[in-house]
């Protein structure tokens, strides 16, 4: 089978490094290796609306077609918070010591830990002018401490349904079987083998 190429409009090398382990078959290109280094600004309210933004800035931009994501942490006991804002919780955008410490801080006191990650995957085909979905989740508990070095985001401290480790503890080969992002590129994966079925 050819390999095919895929632009993904992220600059988060940790992320685009799960979607190579994710979608071994396809060659993963990113932003920088296309030459575009200005800022994407997400400003959507949905998870669905950011991934968007990205994917359709890029496509137009370079008239080729490209998946975005948008991902976070739905906390129940805070009313889905941070959500949307999960990269940036605690004000600076991708600082997940500070992200994870005022989350701790936040579920203080509170015996409800159950949470969610999600995932909204936009594929954004500059033929069609559209954008195409794919939803992901898992859901889990919030730790009561950081644990594990692996991952990134708040992985040190979800810890998936059936298991009592959390994300930053397990191997990203178990991570990237039954993540919300696995679960989003498989829908997407689906998606792409029924346009264009192998000879």
């Amino acid at each position: 089978m050819k390999e095919k190429t895929l632009i993904v409009a992220s600059n988060n090398a940790k992320k685009i490094e799960e979607i190579k382990n994710i979608l071994p078959e396809f060659k993963i290109v990113t932003l920088k290796e296309i030459g575009f280094d200005q800022e994407i600004v997400e400003d959507g309210s949905t998870f669905r609306e950011n991934a968007l933004i990205k994917a359709q800035t890029i496509a137009e931009k370079f008239q080729i077609n490209c998946i975005a994501d948008d991902s976070g942490l739905c906390v129940e006991a805070l009313n889905g918070a941070p959500g949307v804002f999960s990269a940036r919780y605690a004000g600076k955008e991708k600082d997940d010591n500070a992200n994870n410490q005022k989350l701790l801080v936040e579920l203080k006191g509170i015996t409800n830990r159950e949470a969610y990650f999600v995932t909204s995957l936009c594929y954004y085909d500059i033929q069609d002018t559209k954008g195409y979905y794919f939803e992901g989740e898992v859901n889990g508990k919030i730790a009561t401490a950081p644990r594990g070095s692996n991952g990134f985001g708040y992985d040190p401290l979800f810890i998936p349904e059936g298991f009592d480790k959390t994300f930053a503890e397990l191997d990203a080969s178990e991570k990237n079987k039954m993540s919300h992002r696995a679960n989003a590129l498989k829908r997407f994966k689906l998606f792409m083998d029924k346009a264009s079925p192998s000879n």
